[in-house]
C-alpha cells in the first residue's frame, strides 16, 4: 500500500462573493483573527504527514505563494529589531515557509472543480492522494479530518469521501451526497452520488464535504467525462466517480468524527468561524468575550 505523501488544494476561484474585498485579495487569505483560511488547511495536512502539497492557482493568487514562502528581509530586519517582544513573530513567520514543500500550478481548462485534478496529475503520479478545498476545513478531536480520512483509506484501500451528516433542510441544497449500505459506524459502503438533490430526493443524509482521499484511477476516469463534456459544459469530480461506481471500483464515504465543519466560503459563515475562533485565541479569549457581552442586541 502506498503511502499518503501528497495533497492538492484548489485555489484558482476568484471568490465573488467577496468583493470588492476579493478584488486584490484571494479569499483564501482572509485572516480568522490573524491567520488566513488557507494556513489552517494546510497545518492539518502536515499534521497528519503530508509534506507534498501542490496548490492550483490563477493569476490574481500570487499572495499565496508569497505567504508561504520565506519572509522578506525587511520584515525579519524589523522584528530582529523588537528584540525579545517580537521573537515569537519572528518565529512564527519564518516557520510558515518550512511547513511543507510547496508547488504551485496555473489551472487551465474548463471551469469545475474536477479541472484542477487534471492539471496536477503529472506531479501526483501514480499515488493516493488528498483533495481538499482551501476555504473550509473541519475541526475534528482527537484525530483530524485528514487523519481520519488517511486510516480509512489504509482499511479499505479505496477512494474515501470526508462527511457530515445534514442538520438543516437548506444543507440539501448545497453539498453532494452518496447513497449506500453502512460497513461499520460512520463508514459507507457508496453506491450512488447525487450532487445538491434536495432533501426529499437524498440517498441519506451524509452530506460530501470539505475534503476527501482519491485514488490516482480518478485521473482516467476525469478524461472519460472531460472527452463527453460538451462545449462551455464545468468538469465536476462527481461525474468520475459515478463512473467509477458503475466500473464496479470501491468508495467509501467516511463521517468525520468528533467535528465541526467551518465554510468560510460565504459571509455568514465566515464571519460566524471568526467570531468562534477570536474567543479561543489566547491573546484575545477574554477581553472579546467581555466585548461581546456589552453589546444590546435586540
Amino acid at each position: 500500500m502506498k503511502k499518503i505523501r501528497k495533497a492538492v488544494i484548489p485555489a484558482a476561484g476568484f471568490g465573488t462573493r467577496f468583493l470588492p474585498q476579493t478584488k486584490a485579495m484571494p479569499k483564501e487569505m482572509l485572516p480568522i483573527v490573524d491567520k488566513p483560511v488557507i494556513q489552517y488547511v494546510v497545518e492539518e495536512l502536515v499534521d497528519a504527514g503530508i509534506r507534498d502539497i501542490i496548490i492550483v492557482t490563477g493569476y490574481h493568487k500570487r499572495t499565496i505563494e508569497d505567504h508561504f514562502d520565506y519572509p522578506n528581509l525587511d520584515l525579519i530586519e524589523n522584528l530582529k529589531k523588537g528584540g525579545e517582544k517580537k521573537k515569537p513573530l519572528l518565529e512564527e513567520v519564518e516557520k510558515i515557509s518550512d511547513l511543507a514543500n510547496f508547488v504551485y500550478v496555473r489551472q487551465k481548462g474548463p471551469y469545475g472543480n474536477g479541472t484542477p485534478l487534471l492539471n496536477v496529475r503529472h506531479l501526483v503520479g501514480d499515488e493516493p492522494f488528498i483533495y481538499t478545498w482551501s476555504d473550509d476545513f473541519i475541526m475534528a478531536k482527537p484525530k483530524s479530518r485528514i487523519k481520519q480520512l488517511i486510516e480509512a483509506y489504509e482499511k479499505y484501500e479505496c477512494t474515501c469521501l470526508g462527511s457530515i451528516r445534514a442538520t438543516k433542510d437548506e444543507d440539501y441544497k448545497r453539498y453532494g451526497f452518496t447513497g449506500g449500505k453502512m460497513i461499520e459506524d460512520g463508514v459507507m459502503e457508496v453506491e450512488t452520488v447525487v450532487e445538491k438533490p434536495g432533501k426529499e430526493s437524498a440517498p441519506s443524509d451524509l452530506a460530501n464535504v470539505s475534503g476527501f482521499l482519491f485514488t490516482p484511477d480518478i485521473f482516467s476516469y476525469l478524461d472519460e467525462v472531460l472527452d463527453q463534456l460538451d462545449e462551455g459544459e464545468e468538469l465536476y469530480y462527481n461525474d468520475a466517480l459515478k463512473h467509477m461506481l458503475k466500473d464496479g471500483k470501491r468508495v467509501v464515504a467516511v463521517e468525520i468524527k468528533g467535528g465541526k465543519y467551518y465554510d468560510t466560503g460565504n459571509k455568514l459563515e465566515y464571519l460566524k468561524t471568526v467570531v468562534e475562533f477570536a474567543l479561543e485565541h489566547k491573546d484575545l479569549n477574554g477581553k472579546f468575550r467581555e466585548y461581546l457581552k456589552s453589546l444590546r442586541l435586540d
